[in-house]
């Protein structure tokens, strides 16, 4: 049986940590040789990653020292950059001569969205992966996303042929309005797909929990006279133990962090009822932060007389506010065929039909303020 975790290679160590394309090879070789010969065999990398580095770094650790069929591989076109349908085979076979591979095991669309589905559909994009699996050159197709579950669906429904999908699961956006994990989890699924699992960690913030939530984690394990566990752990096993996961990606920074994330996943054993109320107890003591009390009915958005996306705006809003992130993608998304938050014509219209009564506008102010400035 394949071993969950997956070794995501965004976030590889740095010989300088403020250069990304800087990585620390040598490490790298042996994180990868610990990884392997603890029976895990899943690398994800991406053309982008580490200002164009990642492939190369993924031959010169993995690719150039393993027999080919020691470990599975997975790329993904970087279909912001395809403005031409030849645009995919160039990119392509480059990513081929990169990782120095004659095949991927998997491979994905990079990052499909509302907005970039509208090209991957005028140049082809999904014709083209089908294609290469046609061929031999991929073994299983799919695609990366970070958007609703509505247009997951539409997705979906349009292209049966993929074999899978690569969605953003973690405890904290299950419910949440932005990432919309468990609504995706749940499509997907209703769809037969297979699920990868990116940021199970949500970036590094379920592994370093604020400290309201890290005394509500220590304290469960101490009732139980038992000694706490990473956080990491938890939120990696949550996401692994959904029953249609395939594999979880951890960004692996360094030896230590590769052997903690071992330790749990080579027996790996899912959450059992006592954690699964622990991270509902986490996720409430997370939400206690949360600035603005919307509930997301759209009235607001259906009164505003320019379309100031407020009930997305202010997701983003509470996001900041319990993970100390912005999230510039949905972002740029939310914004689009909207006006932005400084837009605002301070008309009230909103405040007014406002079942929470929210103080709409000053609310907005402050998201204008972090999001539109540098």
């Amino acid at each position: 049986m394949q071993k969950k975790l997956g070794f995501g290679t965004m976030r590889l160590p740095l010989l300088n940590p403020d250069d990304a394309a800087s990585i620390d090879i040598e490490q790298f070789k042996k994180m990868v040789d610990v990884f392997l010969d603890k029976g895990f065999t899943y690398f994800d990398t991406a053309y982008p990653y580490h200002q164009e580095k990642s492939e190369d770094a993924v031959w010169r650790a993995l690719v150039s020292r393993y027999p080919r069929k020691r470990f599975i591989l997975a790329d993904k076109m970087p279909i912001l950059r395809v403005t031409a349908p030849g645009d995919y085979r160039v990119f392509f076979e480059e990513q081929l001569r990169r990782c120095g591979v004659d095949y991927f095991d998997y491979y994905l669309l990079h990052n499909l969205g509302r907005d970039r589905y509208i090209n991957t559909q005028k140049f082809g994009g999904f014709e083209f992966i089908s294609k290469m699996k046609e061929k031999g050159y991929v073994k299983n197709i799919g695609f990366s996303f970070h958007d609703d579950a509505e247009t997951l669906d539409r997705i979906l429904t349009d292209h049966p042929e993929v074999d899978f999908v690569q969605l953003q699961i973690n405890y904290l956006d299950w419910d949440g309005a932005v990432a919309q994990s468990g609504k995706c989890y749940n499509v997907a699924t209703k769809h037969g797909k297979e699920i990868m699992v990116m940021e199970p960690v949500k970036g590094g913030t379920l592994a370093n929990l604020p400290a309201p939530a890290k005394a509500v984690f220590d304290g469960y394990y101490a009732k139980k006279r038992l000694k706490s566990p990473s956080p990491a752990s938890l939120a990696i096993r949550y996401a692994a133990s959904l029953s249609n996961v395939k594999h979880v990606l951890s960004g692996m920074s360094n030896l230590d962090q590769l052997l903690d994330n071992t330790s749990y996943m080579t027996d790996f054993v899912p959450l059992d009822d006592g954690e699964k109320r622990l991270v509902e107890d986490i996720t409430s003591e997370l939400k206690r932060s949360i600035k603005v009390p919307c509930t997301g009915c759209r009235y607001c958005l259906e009164e505003c007389p320019i379309s100031v996306n407020i009930p997305d705006y202010f997701g983003l809003l509470n996001l900041h506010a319990v993970t100390g992130n912005k999230t510039g993608m949905y972002y740029q998304r939310f914004k689009m065929n909207h006006a932005t938050a400084s837009e605002c014509l301070k008309c009230g219209k909103c405040e007014r039909i406002c079942p929470q009564h929210i103080a709409i506008r000053e609310y907005l102010e402050e998201f204008a303020a972090l999001y539109e400035t540098d």
